[in-house]
């Protein structure tokens, strides 16, 4: 399976998680599994973008980077909501704050592929 059709796999995965998680919340009172529900719902579309667009992108290497530290930290920082609400313990200590962490450093990965060099078009690769 290729990184971008893991990274849209993903996206539509955390799209489903997350409707039914919001479901799960709205039944059984929210707290921590809303606030997972959200963060999977909030990051389904990035996922399928980068999978479904990362191969028209010049600077598509950081951005599939950048999805995957994505993907990472949503599944430590939601795993670690649910696994609190769920069962009452972590995954590990400080499981969601280094999910936060990656999040927001794979969001700067995304922003900062924008700014990779552009090829001409119809260029070659080397390499």
């Amino acid at each position: 399976m290729t990184a971008d059709r893991i990274l849209l796999f993903a996206g539509g995965l955390s799209g489903a998680a997350g409707v039914a998680l919001s479901a799960a919340a709205a039944h059984q009172g929210g707290g921590t599994v809303t606030t997972a529900a959200s963060f999977l719902l909030m990051h389904a579309p990035a996922f399928a973008a980068i999978g479904l667009g990362a191969d028209r992108f010049a600077g598509r290497t950081p951005l599939r980077v950048g999805g995957f530290v994505l993907l990472v930290g949503l599944a430590l920082f939601s795993g670690d909501l649910l696994m609190r609400h769920y069962t009452g313990d972590r995954l590990f200590p400080m499981a969601a704050p280094s999910g936060g962490t990656l999040m927001i450093g794979g969001w700067s990965i995304v922003a900062l592929s924008a700014l990779w060099r552009r090829e001409p078009v119809g260029a070659k690769r080397e390499g």
